[in-house]
């Protein structure tokens, strides 16, 4: 709808005389010819003027305003302008990170221009003509510095050749692709490589001249195109000489750098790119090699002064050599396993092939073979190895090389820093093929994005489906090799990975008080515990033996409660990330408020009452190095223990983080929580020390004694004293004590004394000197004596 501005006549020009005035204003706004017309135009504007009564209303339509600012805003239209040579020169040395990989682009190329002609000949069968099979050959000439590279594929008339190799960033097989599903009663096969139109162009990562030598067989004429890196142009002719001449396909001949000559023409240099990055193109690349094989000739010799010469007719001694020739020799394998049915597949055709792809002569633990749908598309076969890498630091590396990753069969890469498998699943081996993967132009960087993710989830998914099939499997023998080997890894997961505890949980393996020499699970561990038994008691300690002979355990192992041993670093904080499982909590048992469910409250108040004086002594002879001191009710031959706060570390964790070689001493005072102290009534000692603080509070030796039962269940609850050599001191003091005089000791006054006597009696009664030979002569620290 139009809007109108509208003027009305205001009483400011109703009175006559202001006449001139109202005609000055009219003609301000109204055409030359007056009202004669109610529609008139104004420097470009429509206008529309109505009569009312005495006032004159002028309209603009908005539209016409519109269409005016549009043409004052409207500008000429530019198309960018390049610097070809520059642009050339950003796409090879930017997208690209190892000069290697113009290889792998160019046989992707040749595969694509094989893939198209096999997909024309089903509806034109005279495409493939007598050319021969369809087959990529790579031949290194270290002479004149060149390497060639030609298929038999379906070649590029004169007019393609401008269209694919003469824009940048034009795709042959993007176009090809686009036409397949236009026409869709053809179908389509997404199994071609390239996409983005400049993987020609890596060729100049390493050449300062390409040559492309091209015959399709929808024209009767063979071209050549040549260009230079330096150039920012090309020449396309035709080929005339007739020894050069092509049945069909394509031919790039690159004419390498100098820096790089040596390199590329290579035979074994060549043929290992081809074995890395194109070993599962599906068809064959053959690459020219030098072999040797074994002659038998005829031996010459020379007759001797005095002998004849032999007879012509007569048969010469042969003898073997072994000589050298060139052939072209298969590089590739032409059928990757995962891209097969994984029923047509045996367990050897397995092993092998993850022995040849990661160089492992142990036959892996386990497999899986898998093809997801959906959402995201693509193939795997993931390996566990038969054991866990020689290198320490490759445990907890996401940077491993353990994941190939594949894309239609080409190789892409195997250097990735957790995209595919978490840290905690870098032991996993295994080749991923997809065609969804949301690469860079250069195929070689991976994009985070939400397909990834996808497939990261599925893959890890995957991987536990396998290790827990093989934790259920008959033969036991096997997941005690991988709880070896990987059993580390699984618990950093625990770490880690809090989505995925439900699968890591039932994966994981301790010792236990009830089960000392095989290892259980947390589900065995379940299925023994009481009815009434609602929590899950574990000891952290820093080996078997320690374990078995903690004091926390006595009272629990009185009672039957089974308690997990942790022993290795990682254990104690796995599981507390975990904190339950199956709604059953995980109880330290080396930590204050330690509830065993069967107590008896009234003896245990009148347990406290009688020795609340005790420990209120005690705390006030140990002062600072004790939050408090109560009666404890998990020991049962122990005189005390200390045990750890709620919320601090425990002493397992304490001994940890001073290991620690950059750890932070400060933090140790804050994190290592409140240590109370709890003494055995039923103990000896402490009926002793109970008498002693109501008897004798300021005995001195009472005291000591005290010290003495702190720094001794300061070392058996896994702490380190403070002082090991004063804690020494005070043990010899008490030894002392508690041995002086036992045996008989003599004191060496008396000692002195009696020596004295008997060296006078002896004195007196010597009345000759004995001599002694020098050779019977022998001190008691002779080494020689026997």
């Amino acid at each position: 709808m139009a809007s109108a501005a509208s003027l009305p006549y205001t009483p400011l020009f109703s009175s006559k005389s202001n006449t001139q005035n109202r005609l000055s204003l009219r003609s301000a706004f109204l055409h030359q010819n007056g009202l004669k017309s109610n529609n008139f135009s104004c420097s470009g504007l429509k206008l529309k003027v109505d009569k009312r009564g005495n006032s004159v209303v002028v309209r603009c339509e908005a539209s016409a305003v519109a269409e005016k600012e549009a043409s004052e805003a409207s500008g000429e239209t530019y198309e960018y302008q390049a610097e070809v040579s520059r642009l050339m020169n950003l796409i090879v040395h930017s997208l690209y990170s190892h000069k290697e990989i113009f290889l792998r682009e160019l046989v992707s190329n040749a595969s694509d221009a094989l893939d198209k002609l096999r997909f024309l000949s089903v509806t034109d069968p005279s495409l493939l003509g007598d050319a021969g099979e369809l087959e990529i050959r790579i031949k290194p000439d270290p002479e004149k510095g060149t390497i060639t590279i030609s298929d038999t594929g379906i070649g590029m008339t004169r007019e393609e050749l401008i269209d694919c190799l003469g824009t940048i960033a034009q795709s042959g097989t993007s176009k090809f692709l686009n036409a397949l599903k236009e026409n869709k009663d053809l179908g389509s096969d997404n199994s071609l490589i390239g996409q983005f139109g400049v993987g020609f162009y890596s060729a100049f990562l390493v050449a300062e001249k390409v040559s492309v030598s091209t015959k399709s067989p929808k024209s009767d004429k063979q071209y050549i195109w040549e260009a230079s890196a330096d150039s920012s142009s090309f020449v396309i002719k035709e080929e005339t000489d007739p020894e050069k001449q092509l049945r069909r396909g394509t031919e790039i001949t690159l004419y390498l750098k100098d820096d790089d000559k040596y390199e590329f023409t290579e035979p074994s240099r060549v043929q290992g790119l081809v074995k890395n990055y194109s070993q599962f193109v599906s068809f064959p690349i053959y690459t020219w090699q030098e072999k040797s094989r074994t002659v038998e000739v005829e031996e010459e010799e020379e007759p001797k002064e005095g002998e004849e010469t032999p007879p012509e007719g007569e048969k010469k001694k042969k003898k073997t050599k072994t000589e050298k020739y060139w052939d072209w020799e298969l590089a590739n394998e032409t059928k990757p396993i995962w891209m097969r049915n994984p029923k047509e597949v045996e367990k050897d055709q397995y092993n092998e092939f993850y022995k040849k792809a990661f160089n492992e002569f142990l036959d892996p633990l386990a497999y899986t073979h898998f093809t997801t749908e959906g959402e995201v598309e693509f193939r795997s076969v993931i390996y566990i190895p038969g054991m866990a890498p020689m290198n320490n630091e490759d445990v907890v590396n996401p940077k491993t090389k353990n994941i190939r990753l594949y894309v239609k069969r080409v190789f892409i890469s195997d250097d990735f820093d957790g995209e595919l498998f978490p840290r905690y699943l870098s032991f996993v081996k295994g080749v991923v093929d997809s065609n969804d993967l949301p690469l860079n132009v250069s195929r070689e960087i991976l994009q985070e994005s939400r397909i990834v993710r996808i497939m990261r989830k599925r893959l890890v998914r995957k991987t536990f489906d396998m290790i827990q099939e093989l934790a259920d499997s008959e033969n036991k023998e096997d997941y005690r090799k991988f709880w070896e080997n990987f059993g580390k890894f699984v618990k950093l997961g625990c770490i880690e990975d809090t989505g995925n505890h439900k699968r890591i949980t039932p994966l994981l393996r301790f010792f236990s008080s009830k089960s000392e020499d095989e290892l259980i699970s947390l589900d065995e561990y379940i299925d023994n515990m009481d009815e009434k038994q609602n929590a899950i008691y574990y000891i952290a300690t820093d080996s078997l033996k320690s374990a078995k002979s903690a004091p926390f355990l006595e009272k629990l192992v009185q009672k039957g409660i089974e308690v997990l041993y942790l022993v290795e670093p990682i254990d104690e904080v796995a599981i507390q990330n975990l904190q339950t499982y199956k709604e059953k909590k995980f109880v330290d048992v080396s930590k204050e408020d330690l509830e065993l469910g069967d107590t008896d409250e009234v003896k245990e108040r009148e347990n406290k009452q009688e020795y609340i004086l005790l420990c209120d002594w005690m705390k006030q002879q140990l002062g600072d190095k004790v939050a408090k001191v109560q009666i404890s009710n998990r020991l049962s031959s122990s005189p005390c223990v200390l045990v750890s706060g709620k919320f601090g570390w425990s002493a397992n964790m304490e001994r940890l983080m001073r290991a620690q070689t950059l750890g932070d001493t400060s933090t140790l005072e804050f994190m290592r929580g409140r240590r109370i102290m709890e003494v055995n009534f039923d103990h000896p000692i402490v009926k002793d020390l109970n008498a002693a603080c109501k008897n004798a509070p300021e005995s001195s030796e009472a005291k000591r004694a005290v010290d003495l039962l702190y720094e001794t269940a300061l070392i058996s609850s896994g702490f380190t004293p403070d002082s090991p050599a004063e804690l020494g001191g005070k043990i010899y003091e008490m030894m002392a004590v508690a041995l002086g005089g036992r045996w008989g000791r003599v004191e060496e006054s008396e000692a002195t004394d009696d020596s004295s006597e008997s060296n006078s009696g002896s004195t007196s009664e010597a009345t000759e000197t004995e001599v002694v030979e020098p050779s019977e002569v022998r001190t008691e620290t002779d080494p020689w004596s026997s």
